[in-house]
C-alpha cells in the first residue's frame, strides 16, 4: 500500500508538470525533449482509454489469413546492385524472426519501353533481378507481399511532371498485373494493388477519386485471377489523413466511397498503414477528422464491418516511428523519436496489435533500410532499423527479441493452422465446407496439442456426432473434458472451457480420447470493467494538479533574482 501511495505521488508530480509548462509558456521547449515525450504519450495514453469511444470491430469473426507469422518489414531490395546485400538483408530479416517482407514490383522497372518489352534500355532482360528476388526469399524461408504500381513512361502521359499517377489505360495495368501473377504462380500469392490512392501524391497530382481507383482495383483483381485463381489481393492502403479533399481525401471517407461503388468485391484482405506520427503506440484518442495515430485502423475495421465485410482481415503494411536527426533542415513531417524510443514503441505496436486487434494478424515495420545515400536527405530515410553497413540500431534488437520468443494466442478466433499451435501424434488435416472456414483437424486416440494463449477466457469449436470422444483440455494444471459425442451431427459447436480467469498466459494441453477433432479455438477478454476506468481516471486527476505544482515551484525560484554579489 506504501509503495502504491508513493507512485501515485509521484506520477501526480510528473504529470502535472506538464499542465504547469502548458501555463508557463514552456511546452514548445519541453516537448523536444525525449522523456518528456514519453511521459506525454503515456498520459494521453490513459486519458485515451478512459475516453475512448466504442467501436464495432467484430473481434470474434473468423477470418482466413490471420494464423501466420505476424511481423514483416518493407523492403528496396530491386534497387541491390549486389546479391550478397540483398543475401545480406534477408538473412538479417530471416535471423530477427520477422516471417514477412513487403516488396515493391515497380512496373516502371519490368515493362520499360513498351507494352509486352520485358528489356531495358541497356538490353537486360528485366525480370532477372526479379526472379533472382523471388529466389533468394524463398531460399532464406520468407513470404513476399508484392505491390504492384508506378506505371512507365509510355503508359502515362505526364509521366515526366508526376510519374506516380494511375496510368492512361487502366487495361494495361491489368496487363502488367496479369504478367507478374502468371509468372510467379505457385511461388507468390499476396500482390497490393496501388499505394496511398487517397492523396495526390500518389495520384499524379490530380484530384483523387475513390471511384476511379475502385475501376483499376476491380481490373487488376480480375485479372489476377485469371492469372492464379489461388492468388490473394491486398487492396490499397490508404494514406492516414484528415484532409478534406479534393486535392487528397480523408482515408475514412474516401474508403466508404469506394464501399459505395462497389469494392467490396476485389480484394481479399484490406491493407492499413498504422503509423504512430508524433505519438506513442498507445494513444487511443480518435476521431476520424481530428486525429491521426496509432488507433487510426479502428475506424477503418469499423467501416467494415458496418459494410459487411467484417469477415477479412486488415494487414497492416506500413508502421514505424522516424529517427529524425535533430539537425534536419525541415519540421518533422511524421514525428520525431530516438533510437530508444524507435525500438519502444515498435515492439509496443506490436504487442497492442496482438493483444487488442485479432483483425489485424501482420504489421510490417516501415522500413528495414534504404538502399541509395541521396535517401539521406529524405525524412522517410531515418524509419530505418539498421544502417548503411548493416549495422543493427535499436529497433532491429528490440524486434529480435520479440519476434523470436515462442508464439502464443492472443484474443479473437482462431483456426487450426495457427502458427502457435503444436501438434503431436495422429493428427489428419480435413477439408469440409460445413467447418469453419472449410477445414478442421481430426485426431486420433492419444494425439495433443499444446500452446500458451493470453487471455482470460477459452472456448473451443469442434463438431459432434455419433460415436465421437472426448477432448481432455488443462489449463494451467486444472483439468476441463470436452464431450464430442452428440446423436446427430453438429458442425462449429463453440464449446466455452475456461472463463474468469486472471488475465495473462496460459498453458494448453489438449488431448484425444477415441476420435477427436478441433474446428479452431477462441481466446476471450473481458471488456475494461469499471474500477480499472475509476482507477485510470484518477491517475489522470493527480497527475494534473501536483505535477502542476512541482513545475510551478520550479519556474518560481528561476524567475526569482539571485542575490547582489559584491561590488568590484
Amino acid at each position: 500500500m506504501k509503495r502504491a501511495i508513493i507512485l501515485f505521488a509521484l506520477l501526480l508530480i510528473l504529470g502535472a508538470g506538464l499542465l504547469a509548462a502548458l501555463k508557463l509558456g514552456l511546452w514548445d521547449a519541453l516537448k523536444e525533449i525525449a522523456w518528456v515525450r514519453d511521459v506525454q504519450n503515456q498520459v494521453l495514453a490513459v486519458y485515451g482509454r478512459l475516453t475512448a469511444p466504442t467501436f464495432d470491430t467484430a473481434d470474434y469473426t473468423p477470418m482466413p489469413y490471420t494464423g501466420m507469422n505476424p511481423y514483416g518489414i518493407n523492403t528496396f531490395l530491386e534497387q541491390e546492385a549486389e546479391e550478397w546485400k540483398v543475401r545480406r538483408s534477408l538473412e538479417l530479416i530471416r535471423d530477427a524472426g520477422l516471417g514477412w517482407i513487403r516488396q515493391e514490383f515497380p512496373w516502371n522497372d519490368i515493362e520499360v519501353l513498351g507494352k509486352g518489352n520485358y528489356t531495358n534500355e541497356y538490353g537486360q532482360h528485366t525480370w532477372d533481378k526479379y526472379d533472382r528476388l523471388v529466389r533468394l526469399v524463398e531460399e532464406y524461408g520468407l513470404q513476399m507481399i508484392v505491390r504492384l504500381d508506378l506505371p512507365p513512361r509510355w503508359a502515362h502521359r505526364a509521366y515526366d511532371k508526376h510519374p506516380l499517377g494511375p496510368p492512361d489505360d487502366y487495361r494495361d495495368f491489368g496487363d502488367y498485373v496479369y504478367s507478374v501473377v502468371s509468372r510467379y504462380k505457385g511461388r507468390l500469392r499476396f500482390y497490393q494493388i496501388w499505394n496511398e490512392p487517397n492523396v495526390s501524391h500518389e495520384w499524379g497530382q490530380r484530384t483523387v477519386s475513390a471511384r476511379s481507383y475502385v475501376d483499376l482495383l476491380k481490373i487488376a483483381y480480375t485479372r489476377a485471377k485469371e492469372a492464379d485463381p489461388d492468388c490473394v489481393i491486398l487492396c490499397a492502403a490508404l494514406s492516414p489523413t484528415i484532409d478534406p479533399g479534393p486535392v487528397s481525401q480523408n482515408d475514412i471517407s474516401y474508403l466508404e466511397e469506394m464501399y459505395a461503388a462497389g469494392a467490396k468485391d476485389y480484394f481479399d484482405i484490406m491493407a492499413a498503414n498504422p503509423y504512430g506520427m508524433f505519438w506513442g503506440p498507445d494513444e487511443r484518442r480518435i476521431g476520424r477528422y481530428d486525429h491521426v495515430n496509432f488507433s487510426r485502423p479502428i475506424l477503418t475495421r469499423e467501416v467494415m464491418v458496418r459494410n459487411g465485410d467484417a469477415a477479412k482481415p486488415i494487414w497492416g503494411v506500413e508502421m514505424g516511428w522516424t529517427v529524425l536527426p535533430d539537425d534536419f533542415p525541415e519540421p518533422p513531417a511524421w514525428g520525431r523519436v530516438t533510437d530508444e524510443q524507435q525500438a519502444r514503441y515498435l515492439v509496443r505496436g506490436f504487442q497492442r496489435i496482438q493483444e487488442e486487434w485479432p483483425w489485424m494478424p501482420l504489421a510490417c515495420v516501415w522500413h528495414f533500410r534504404m538502399v541509395h545515400d541521396v535517401n539521406r536527405y529524405q525524412q522517410q530515410y531515418y524509419f530505418r532499423i539498421v544502417g548503411d553497413r548493416f549495422e543493427p540500431y535499436p529497433a532491429y534488437l528490440a524486434l529480435k527479441a520479440l519476434a523470436t520468443a515462442p508464439p502464443q494466442v492472443y484474443k479473437g478466433y482462431h483456426q487450426e493452422d495457427h502458427w502457435a499451435l503444436h501438434w503431436a501424434g495422429d493428427w489428419q488435416t480435413r477439408k469440409d465446407g460445413r467447418a469453419v472456414l472449410g477445414g478442421y483437424r481430426e485426431g486420433g486416440d492419444g494425439a495433443a496439442l499444446t500452446f500458451t494463449f493470453v487471455g482470460d477466457g477459452l472456448d473451443l469449436v469442434v463438431r459432434r456426432s455419433p460415436g465421437a470422444g472426448r477432448l481432455h483440455v488443462t489449463i494451467d494444471g486444472e483439468e476441463h473434458t470436452v464431450d464430442l459425442h452428440a446423436d446427430a451431427e453438429t458442425w462449429q459447436t463453440i464449446v466455452p472451457v475456461a472463463s474468469g480467469l486472471a488475465y495473462g498466459p496460459h498453458q494448453v494441453r489438449v488431448a484425444v480420447e477415441g476420435a477427436g477433432n478441433v474446428d479452431g479455438l477462441i481466446v476471450r477478454v473481458a471488456p475494461d470493467d469499471l474500477r480499472q476506468r475509476v482507477t485510470a481516471g484518477a491517475i489522470i486527476a493527480g497527475l494534473f494538479v501536483l505535477g502542476g505544482l512541482g513545475v510551478g515551484v520550479w519556474a518560481m525560484r528561476r524567475r526569482v533574482p539571485p542575490a547582489p554579489g559584491p561590488k568590484e
